[in-house]
C-alpha cells in the first residue's frame, strides 16, 4: 500500500476541490496491477489502463493483461477495447481517456490511471507535444529503409542527427525511431527541438479539470529481475506460444513489434531453439524494464515508492 501521506493526497480538499487522478506507473512486473486493484477497492473507484498493448483483444498472455480474478470485480477501462486490426495512438487514447474521465469524475472523486507505457500516461496527465505535419512520402521512405537496412541503421542516423532524442526515446521501438526521424527529415529541425519540456507540461497539467498525483513504483533490482523471469515462465506455461502462433498474420502490427512477441516470432520462424527464446524473452524484458525506469525518472513530479 502507499504511505499515509500519499494516500491523503488522493482526497479532494476545500483548497482544491477538483477530483484526483492517480497516475500509478512503474516497470513491468513491479506489481502495478495488484496495488491498483487494492487502491481501487479502498477508494471505491475504477481503473483506466494506460498499457499500449492491453487495448487489443487478441493480446492477452504476452501483455500480462490482468485476469478477471486479478481484477477482483474492479471495473477496468481500455482493456480489450480494440482489435489488433485497428490502429490506436497515444493521442487518440488521450482523447478517449479524457472523455471517459469526464464521465467518471461526475460520480467518483478519485480515479486510477495505471500502466507501463510512459507515453500513454503522459498523454493523459500532461498532453503531448504539438508536432508539425510532414509530407507522407518521408514516412514511406523511412519504412522502406527499415525493411531494407534494418533498425540499427536508422538508430545510427538518429544518433547523428538528434543525439538528444537518441538518448531519450526507446531505441528498440521502431515506431518511436521512425517518428523522430520523420520529423527531423521532414522539417530540417531535430525532433527533440519540438519537445515542450517540463514547464509547458506543468501548464498543460494545471489546465486539466482534475488534479494529478503521480506515483512510480520500484523494487530492488534483483527482486524485480526475479519477478520478470518468473513472469516469463508463467506466460509460457499459460500458452504464450499458442497465442503468438495465432498472431503470425499480424506480426507487422506496431503492437507486436515488442518484447514478448518478437522473441516468440523468431522461435516460430526457426531462428533459434526454445531455450534461446526463453533466454531472449527474459533478457529483453529486463532491458525493457530498465528503459521504463529511465523514462519515468525524467519526470520530477513522480513520487517514488519502493515495494
Amino acid at each position: 500500500m502507499l504511505p499515509p501521506e500519499l494516500l491523503a493526497q488522493l482526497v479532494p480538499t476545500a483548497a482544491d476541490p477538483r477530483p484526483v487522478l492517480l497516475a500509478l506507473a512503474g516497470p513491468t512486473a513491479v506489481g502495478k496491477t495488484a496495488l491498483s486493484v487494492a487502491l481501487a477497492q479502498q477508494f471505491g473507484t475504477e481503473i483506466l489502463s494506460a498499457d499500449s498493448r492491453q487495448f487489443f483483444r487478441e493480446l492477452s498472455i504476452g501483455t500480462a493483461k490482468p485476469t478477471p480474478d486479478e481484477m477482483q470485480g474492479v471495473p477496468h477501462h481500455f482493456i480489450d477495447s480494440h482489435s489488433i486490426t485497428q490502429e490506436y495512438s497515444a493521442g487518440r487514447f488521450a482523447a478517449d481517456a479524457l472523455a471517459a474521465l469526464e464521465g467518471l469524475f461526475q460520480r467518483l472523486p478519485v480515479v486510477i490511471l495505471t500502466g507501463g507505457s510512459g507515453l500513454y500516461l503522459q498523454a493523459v496527465t500532461d498532453g503531448l507535444d504539438d508536432l508539425p505535419a510532414v509530407d507522407p512520402s518521408v514516412r514511406q521512405q523511412l519504412q522502406q529503409e527499415l525493411q531494407t537496412q534494418g533498425l540499427p541503421a536508422l538508430v545510427a542516423e538518429l544518433a547523428a542527427t538528434d543525439p538528444v532524442a537518441h538518448g531519450r526515446i526507446d531505441r528498440q521501438n521502431h515506431q518511436r525511431v521512425l517518428r523522430a526521424l520523420e520529423i527531423t527529415r521532414g522539417t530540417g529541425q531535430p525532433f527533440s527541438s519540438y519537445h515542450t519540456g517540463p514547464e509547458a507540461a506543468a501548464v498543460a497539467a494545471a489546465a486539466r479539470p482534475f488534479r494529478v498525483v503521480k506515483v512510480a513504483l520500484s523494487r530492488p533490482r534483483e527482486e524485480l529481475y526475479q519477478r520478470i523471469n518468473q513472469r516469463v515462465e508463467t506466460m509460457l506455461a499459460a500458452g504464450l506460444l499458442a497465442e503468438v502462433e495465432g498472431l503470425v498474420p499480424f506480426r507487422r502490427h506496431q503492437a507486436l513489434q515488442t518484447v514478448g512477441y518478437q522473441e516468440i516470432f523468431g522461435y516460430l520462424a526457426g531462428e533459434y531453439d526454445y531455450a534461446e527464446a526463453v533466454r531472449l524473452l527474459q533478457r529483453n524484458t529486463r532491458h525493457y524494464a530498465k528503459r521504463q525506469l529511465t523514462w519515468l525518472r525524467r519526470d520530477p513530479n513522480y513520487v517514488w515508492v519502493e515495494l
